[in-house]
């Protein structure tokens, strides 16, 4: 029996997924065809410019829209921000700074400091049960 390595695909929903960009920004023939393996790893290596500028000034998909605000996707939804946002847009949000952004980000600046105190609660745990062992 031989066998015999197959390529590896994705649907561009995928690879556009991984590359942080929104799909229906991308060209045609990336948005209609199958990307390998490799031709992803050649992507993120030496993006070609349209990616380059997809990634610089967008429209950018709702995960990086949320880092960039620095709330949660539920937080931007929340907000009423449901489509892809350009940079341009989403410094124009950070500047007028509106009431929901200003909570979301409270709300995740809590988040963030439970998940320390927690993970520190657990760590001294661990400790602790390493010791009496």
């Amino acid at each position: 029996m031989k066998s015999h390595q197959t390529t590896q695909t994705m649907k561009p929903a995928t690879a556009a997924k991984k590359l942080g960009v929104y799909l229906e920004a991308t060209p045609a023939e990336f948005q209609e065809g199958v990307v390998s393996r490799a031709e992803l790893n050649a992507l993120q290596a030496d993006p070609p410019q349209w990616l380059r500028d997809l990634r610089a000034s967008g429209p950018h998909p709702r995960p990086v829209v949320a880092a960039k605000l620095g709330v949660s996707i539920a937080g931007l939804a929340r907000g009423g921000v449901t489509e892809a946002l350009t940079t341009e847009q989403i410094e124009a949000l950070k500047d007028e700074n509106p009431g929901w952004l200003r909570k979301e980000r409270a709300t995740q600046a809590e988040v963030r400091k439970e998940s320390v105190r927690i993970k520190k609660k657990h760590a001294e745990e661990a400790d602790r049960r390493a010791r009496h062992d």
